[in-house]
């Protein structure tokens, strides 16, 4: 009897100790993917220098082109020296969830979405913009329009004024002592992000031809869905052919991307429109035409 136990115990031993190295055994894999990963992504991309914490020094141009000069304090430079988080981190959605990189993206902008689904595509380049207008202290020209068609002006954002929607009446009423603080300026946006969009977003804007693009131009389909990427830098060579790179953010609401050029993986993330009737993206298709700007 005795030694029909131990042998018993031997057993359920031998089954616990094969079932730990199990469980270790399908973690590996895990770990493993992550560093496939983060290696695949630096093994596609020729142009990345990992250490650059902007997306100015963290792309090299291709052979025979040089990045375009931009006037000091404006847009575009402020777009080139958007700070990006370190190489290899993933993308965020507003839960907290990662968005996997693998195909679409090479780099994230480090900007912080809060807590809410509202951070989506049309939403990621107006606060690129609102940033940038807030920078230079340009409060007067921070205003979008709604769906609706109501403007909303963080001019008067500031002077205390809040937006009250009730269906399709949307109006001002005093709410609060005047302030401009950089929180205020967020609860500003979160309140455009909630209310406007593509449809939106491309009826204020104006439309560019694409021998004309610059960085800061926006690429749009107003719609439900609609879709819209930004320029956030460019380059040019000796036969003034262009090359940019874009951005974007997505559904549900996510942290901004740099997007991998899937076209031309020895370019990417640098993307032409030589000879290109469409622009193609990971995620959208995008016809030439629907280049627009602020």
């Amino acid at each position: 009897m005795m030694r029909k136990l131990s042998i018993f115990f031997i057993i359920i031993f031998l089954v616990l100790l094969t079932s730990c190295r199990s469980i270790d055994n399908n973690s590996e894999p895990s770990s493993r993917h992550s560093l496939t990963e983060k290696n695949e992504v630096n093994k596609n991309t020729s142009h990345v220098i990992p250490e650059g914490s902007t997306i100015g020094t963290r792309y090299s141009t291709p052979d025979g082109f040089t990045r375009v000069k931009v006037n000091k304090g404006s847009f575009e430079e402020f777009l080139r020296n958007q700070k990006l988080k370190p190489y290899g981190e993933k993308a965020l959605y507003y839960n907290g969830r990662e968005k996997p990189s693998k195909g679409v993206y090479d780099s994230v902008i480090d900007v912080d979405i809060g807590d809410r689904n509202l951070h989506q595509c049309a939403d990621a380049i107006m606060l690129l913009r609102g940033e940038y207008l807030y920078s230079i202290g340009d409060y007067e020209d921070i205003k979008f329009n709604f769906v609706s068609g109501f403007t909303a002006e963080y001019s008067k954002w500031m002077e205390g004024y809040r937006i009250k929607v009730e269906g399709n009446d949307v109006s001002y009423y005093k709410g609060t002592e005047p302030s401009n603080t950089y929180e205020d300026f967020r609860k500003f946006m979160d309140m455009v992000f909630a209310y406007s969009g593509t449809l939106s977003l491309e009826k204020e804007m104006d439309r560019v031809d694409i021998e004309d693009m610059k960085i800061g131009d926006v690429f749009i389909i107003g719609g439900s869905p609609g879709h819209a990427v930004i320029i956030v830098d460019m380059a040019m060579n000796n036969a003034n052919e262009k090359i940019f790179i874009i951005a974007q953010s997505y559904m549900p609401a996510q942290q901004t991307q740099i997007l991998i050029n899937p076209n031309d993986e020895n370019m990417s993330p640098w993307y032409s429109l030589k000879d290109k009737e469409k622009l193609k993206t990971p995620e959208w298709t995008f016809e030439i035409d629907t280049l627009r700007r602020f």
